[in-house]
């Protein structure tokens, strides 16, 4: 392997981790957005739903 493809296989790597670490941090701001305006986090609200449906089935089948 040259040098060349060496320095290639470098830039490739570091631009793959530039594109995650937006994607992260579009993750991350998106999320306190969503905080700032008083919503709870998609995982707050997935749990939020299923304590919800668990009170609901057990409601129902008493």
């Amino acid at each position: 392997m040259g040098k060349a493809e060496q320095f290639k296989d470098k830039a490739q790597q570091a631009a793959q981790q530039a594109k995650q670490k937006v994607g992260d941090a579009r993750d991350e701001a998106s999320q306190r957005a969503s905080q700032a305006k008083g919503r709870p986090s998609p995982e707050e609200a997935r749990r939020a739903r299923q304590e919800e449906q668990d009170r609901f089935n057990r409601d129902y089948d008493a």
